[in-house]
């Protein structure tokens, strides 16, 4: 059975951002439980650097995206599974703009610059509030943690996919090539 793919900068890009939601998820839980120390501001610094370069690595994903038609759904697939499908790929792509949005937004709002790799200064998006930084701070944990719950069903799904419906869909985001089959 032939397997159609996404286009390897779709692949790349997907399991990129995959890895660095991860990474900066857990430095975000480990520096959420630190005491005031170098350490913990030498953490935020990296989280944020990280969740800026998702927000970047997000908007040239979508733009790769819609530049590039993604694979048919396999025709198994009944109408309001692909509705699910499409609504927790839209998700998705909301959350991995919003939560490093808000975090930007807290950021300022605490009046704490976000300083891209100890290089670039970027811009406060609002004047400093603590009491909104407060709100801000519980909307960017809340949409993490949203975050986390759909992309264990997106992995769910996936496995799914590959275990029980043994339709391929797996392959169609890896970076090899299954093997052929008899």
């Amino acid at each position: 059975m032939k397997i159609e793919r996404y286009a390897a900068p779709t692949i790349l890009l997907h399991w990129l951002v995959a890895l660095m939601i991860i990474g900066t998820f857990i430095v975000g839980l480990t520096v959420s439980g630190m005491p005031l120390s170098p350490a913990k501001f030498r953490y935020i610094a990296w989280h944020k650097w990280a969740g800026i370069t998702i927000l970047a690595l997000v908007a040239v994903r979508l733009v790769v995206r819609l530049l590039t038609r993604a694979p048919s759904l396999p025709a198994h697939m009944g109408p309001m599974e692909q509705k699910l499908a499409h609504l927790g790929h839209a998700l998705l792509y909301l959350l991995m703009f919003s939560v490093p949005m808000t975090g930007w937004l807290m950021s300022s709002a605490y009046g704490f610059p976000v300083v891209f790799l100890q290089l670039v200064q970027l811009p406060d998006l609002i004047a400093t509030n603590h009491d909104l930084g407060d709100k801000l701070k519980q909307v960017h944990e809340l949409l993490n943690w949203t975050m986390l719950l759909v992309v264990v069903g997106h992995a769910l799904a996936a496995v799914k996919h590959h275990v029980v419906d043994k339709d391929g869909m797996l392959w169609r985001m890896s970076l090899r090539q299954p093997a052929a089959r008899d």
